[in-house]
């Protein structure tokens, strides 16, 4: 699988010398001035559609890049046809750039006024393709309101500049993210593309469960399933014995359940998802990838939302890892997708409840029963507390309510016993959690939100580790003080909140997770109106 990709260099190279030999056919007619001259004009005249173009051409007193004989130019041709003709390899659709098209375009360039029109289509192609697969097809935003990251956009004349003076084949090639995980995802679909013009994984199991013990045709199913998708060996047994309940613990552990070796409802359905479901995962992850293209630095924190974890990464290689627990599924209480600055940790916090859970869950209950959430103060503009019965709650509506709420530091404390801020619009941070049995489950998506950690105190002491030759004991002696404690980190530190259903490890498969928000059905969605379409590839 891993060498496949590479094989794709001879089909490259017959391309490149398709669209060289198409260009052949610019020479220099004369007279020279008037010929120049029809070509400025027919640039000018194009490019006046996109200012960046535009600007680019007058700056160069409307210096081809493309259209002229000599071999840099010819060079240039090449590979940009070779890559756009293989587009497809990084889930982008061949069509918005239309090879052909371009090709018939350059071919049939007989005049000077035919040679500039020709440059604008090929200038205009290239930033499109530069783009697309520099930092994705698509603006998240637009996909979904949740997805608030900002993506790293190059100018992009810049584009131009660069591309003039570099090696033409290299600079395409390096506008991918150069990421061990982009790379994967790319192996990983060429695979997939290979199963799926093979037949996948073959039946689905059509039992709703299997226990270890349980023997007969559902049991084979399972059993041909699990080979197909390279967790077991080869074998003819027809009985649920201890190779089949290993390779299911491993499969459970590639789709994030519990790891108990049974093949209960939620294992059989994961398990029947089929190819094409994984696929789009797939394909999905690596424009999400491109939505991240960028320095994400040398340590950092890694939240990936439907995998329901929390990262310290140094160097690439994850250096922690806990369970977390992440927003609801219910509208309003997601939690949305960007990267931000973790700055300083709060030990023994206050929280300060935020305004939308005062006046949409707490006001509620205290018009019923002023003592409801009695472990939380009422608190004026004053910052004074405020006995209940000294309020009418009826008499308030959710725009009216005049009171905050805060909740001193303690272990009842819905932050628990410390947090780390990141300081944003949102108001998302990580933090403990007094609600430890959430951890145990295989969905975790329970908060309004932020990010609970199952692990906060280990979550620390690794942060500190850079600052400080005892974290546990520092930490421990902020703890016992039981007063709030804000503590900076000495070297502030990227956060990336990222939503991956399907991602790859440094061994075994990939790993993919349930689409808790829809996110990516709805991204899957917006590149298939973009021309992006799952492909098949005999092996």
């Amino acid at each position: 699988m891993i060498n496949a990709i590479p094989s794709i260099h001879i089909k490259l190279s017959l391309i490149a010398g398709a669209a060289a030999t198409a260009m052949m056919l610019f020479t220099a007619p004369s007279p020279a001035f008037a010929q120049v001259t029809a070509f400025k004009q027919a640039v000018a005249e194009a490019a006046a559609r996109d200012e960046d173009i535009a600007a680019h051409y007058r700056d160069s007193n409307y210096a081809p890049i493309w259209t002229d004989a000599d071999d840099t130019q010819r060079d240039r041709r090449a590979a940009l046809m070779a890559a756009i003709k293989t587009a497809e390899l990084h889930g982008l659709p061949v069509a918005r750039y239309d090879p052909q098209g371009l090709m018939n375009t350059l071919a049939n360039a007989r005049t000077p006024r035919d040679r500039g029109l020709a440059e604008v289509e090929m200038t205009r192609v290239f930033l499109q393709y530069a783009r697309d697969l520099q930092t994705g097809i698509l603006i998240p935003s637009r996909v979904d309101s949740s997805i608030v990251r900002e993506v790293p956009y190059r100018d992009r004349q810049s584009y131009l500049t660069d591309f003039v003076k570099s090696d033409p084949m290299p600079f395409l090639r390096n506008l991918r993210p150069r990421t061990m995980e982009y790379n994967a995802l790319m192996r990983e679909k060429l695979a997939m593309e290979k199963l799926l013009a093979t037949g996948g994984w073959g039946p689905s199991v059509s039992a709703p469960a299997l226990k270890p013990g349980a023997q007969g045709p559902a049991v084979v199913s399972l059993r041909n399933r699990l080979i197909r998708m390279g967790y077991l060996k080869r074998s003819n047994g027809i009985s649920y014995d201890s190779a089949i309940e290993a390779a299911v613990r491993e499969f459970q552990q590639d789709h994030g359940l519990n790891t108990d070796g049974v093949a209960g409802p939620g294992t059989i359905t994961e398990m029947n998802k089929s190819v094409e479901t994984r696929l789009k995962s797939v394909v999905v992850a690596m424009e999400r990838e491109r939505w991240l293209n960028k320095e994400r630095g040398a340590r950092h924190v890694l939240v990936n939302i439907p995998a329901f974890t929390a990262a310290i990464i140094d160097n690439g290689r994850v250096t922690f890892e806990t369970r977390s627990v992440v927003g609801a599924t219910e509208d309003g209480r997601y939690t949305p997708e960007f990267s931000d600055t973790m700055e300083y940790i709060v030990i023994n916090p206050t929280w300060n409840v935020p305004r939308s859970i005062v006046t949409k869950e707490y006001l509620p209950s205290m018009k019923r029963n002023p003592n409801a959430a009695g472990h939380i103060d009422l608190i004026d503009r004053s910052g004074r507390i405020v006995p209940r019965g000294s309020v009418n709650f009826s008499s308030y509506t959710e725009r009216t309510f005049p009171f905050s709420m805060r909740q001193g530091p303690g272990r009842a404390n819905a932050l628990g016993l410390v947090k780390f801020i990141f300081p944003n619009k949102y108001n998302i941070y990580l933090h403990d959690t007094p609600s430890k049995s959430l951890f145990a489950r295989d969905m975790r998506a329970f908060s309004h939100g932020c990010v609970r950690l199952a692990d906060p105190f280990d979550f620390a002491y690794t942060l500190l580790a850079a600052q400080t030759s005892d974290p546990v004991g520092f930490f421990k002696s902020k703890l016992a003080t039981g007063k709030e404690t804000f503590v900076h980190l000495d070297v502030e530190l990227p956060v990336h909140l990222i939503y991956r259903t399907a991602f790859t490890t440094p061994r075994g498969h990939t790993q993919y997770r349930a689409d808790i928000y829809g996110r990516d059905a709805r991204i899957w969605n917006a590149l298939s109106k973009a021309g992006v379409a799952l492909g098949a590839v005999q092996g």
